[in-house]
């Protein structure tokens, strides 16, 4: 089981390896920094980073704990067109928004290494509960991490284990979604 594991983590981290090559322009990641600082500097989270601060979670995501953070890259949100984007990070809907971010966190730090040897010991798929109250699934696609929440949405792991002072960040490809789709938003 730990050959297993082992090759299956340096499977996953080839692969991230990979997949970052393909991201432009990404500043590295400081573990002296809290995750909403180091998303501030990532190059690839703008959009996140608006987003936290229309949300009111900027202090929440700076001070002392440990989080993980599915943090979604900017090509994971404009994904959206650039007027849901807008709708979203208006202060008009900061409950909806709230409630999207806090379904990108889980309390406690959880590596890449941690959420596959949860993996291994639920033969192959590991549960978090998000901050947001419900949970969300992680799987193997091949050499990737999936998230999966309960309407079927998925992300994958783009770049795991960015640790930061407060916790740890893995950058995911997709927004993950509280609903099967997301709500009317206010204009």
């Amino acid at each position: 089981m730990a050959f297993l594991l082992t090759l299956i983590f340096f499977s996953f981290v080839q692969s991230q390896d990979m997949a970052m090559a393909m991201i432009p322009n990404v500043v590295d990641l400081n573990s002296e920094s809290s995750i909403i600082k180091s998303a501030q500097k990532s190059g690839i989270h703008t959009i996140l980073v608006k987003a936290i601060k229309a949300a009111k979670l900027e202090e929440i995501l700076d001070n002392d704990g440990s989080f993980t953070f599915f943090a979604p890259s900017d090509n994971a949100f404009e994904k959206f067109s650039k007027e849901k984007i807008q709708l979203l990070i208006d202060s008009k809907n900061t409950k909806e928004l709230r409630s999207l971010l806090t379904y990108h966190i889980v309390a406690r730090s959880f590596s890449a290494s941690k959420i596959l040897k949860a993996m291994c010991r639920g033969e192959g798929v590991a549960t978090f509960t998000t901050l947001q109250g419900t949970k969300l699934t992680a799987s193997m696609n091949g050499s990737d991490i999936v998230l999966t929440d309960s309407f079927g949405n998925n992300a994958t792991i783009v770049k795991a284990d960015t640790n930061q002072c407060n916790g740890v960040i893995h950058v995911i490809d997709n927004v993950i979604r509280p609903q099967k789709k997301l709500p009317q938003l206010r204009p």
